[in-house]
């Protein structure tokens, strides 16, 4: 595979309302915030106010991100949104995100592989990129789950916060970028995860409101089991593709489940000699937006160095498995100026 594709620029965005552990435990029935960190790691989270959509948090992140490449929205050639929970069932929320940044020469679409999305996401860009070199592709991950949250069901309430992340995608450095990728999906056990009501089969009634088919749900034990069982052989698969070892990789930026299983997970993959980048404690499951929120913070902080393996691993609802391996590196190009 070419790896001359790969991420020019990073940007991500948060809510401004924080909720603490004390203030999610007196919403939830029968979690205390001592509880909530015992089982999740997770301290704090954000949730959109009642005026903001995915689409704004999508804005924002993919602002700095367009910011961070050093390119304009004129220059987005590709707008692809991963979300599952869009702001209207139609039209694309990447729609609705090209008209507030102004790419209007991007083609824009969405993308829903849950919480595995914003790889997906990623690995279609690649490919839109590497047909038609010099063009742009700009990949947003962004979901608002605080709107779908039963918060009289603490296995789920506690997890889960708003928030969104952003990617640009281009021709890099020779040697750089993409170096592989693996992407794979469980419908057997689509019933782990999922919203039953809102869509064709389960259409939006009196019905469906009052017997709680619009919350999200999850069977946990069932998830923890399929991606402690699926996952390293998964990632064994790419590496194995790529011609490196675990040893091999730098930095893990995964997605940030809830701090327990994350560290589990890790440790099945053989992968604790690398840095695995969490912002799980203080964000929380921000599903789609949980890769690129923490890709964003490491490339922030100035974690990342040139020619370093970072592997970007995602599970979610489908079930669906993205894995995407990546040669750090950037050529960014002039500063546009600032958010819009």
């Amino acid at each position: 595979m070419s790896s001359s594709v790969g991420i020019l620029g990073t940007g991500s965005w948060v809510p401004t309302r924080a909720l603490p552990n004390e203030e999610i435990a007196r919403r939830v029935p029968g979690a205390s915030p001592e509880w909530i960190v015992r089982k999740t790691a997770i301290r704090s989270r954000r949730f959109a106010a009642a005026e903001e959509a995915t689409s704004d948090l999508a804005v924002r992140a993919a602002s700095r991100a367009l910011r961070d490449a050093g390119i304009g929205a004129d220059r987005v050639d590709y707008l692809i949104v991963s979300t599952s929970t869009p702001d209207h069932p139609q039209p694309p929320t990447a729609c609705l995100v090209q008209d507030r940044l102004g790419a209007y020469g991007a083609a824009c679409f969405d993308v829903n592989a849950v919480c595995a999305g914003f790889v997906h996401a990623l690995v279609l860009a690649q490919s839109l990129v590497a047909d038609r070199p010099g063009t742009h592709a700009l990949v947003v991950g962004a979901d608002v789950y605080s709107r779908i949250l039963d918060f009289d069901d603490r296995r789920t309430a506690v997890l889960f916060g708003d928030g969104a992340g952003a990617a640009v995608v281009g021709t890099t450095a020779p040697g750089r970028g993409v170096v592989e990728y693996e992407l794979a999906s469980r419908g057997d056990a689509s019933g782990l995860i999922g919203v039953a009501a809102g869509g064709s089969r389960l259409p939006a009634s009196a019905t469906t409101v009052a017997d709680g088919g619009h919350f999200f749900r999850m069977h946990g034990r069932g998830v923890t089991g399929l991606v402690l069982q699926d996952v390293p052989p998964f990632v064994d698969k790419l590496l194995a593709r790529a011609g490196v070892g675990a040893a091999d990789v730098a930095h893990v930026v995964p997605h940030q489940p809830n701090g327990l299983l994350l560290d589990e997970l890790v440790r099945a993959c053989g992968l604790t000699a690398a840095h695995t980048h969490r912002t799980v404690e203080e964000y929380a499951n921000v599903g789609s937006a949980s890769v690129p929120l923490t890709l964003d913070h490491a490339n922030r902080a100035g974690l990342l160095r040139d020619g370093d393996l970072v592997l970007l691993l995602a599970f979610g609802g489908g079930m669906s498995l993205g894995a995407c391996l990546l040669r750090w590196g950037r050529t960014p190009g002039p500063d546009p100026g600032g958010d819009r």
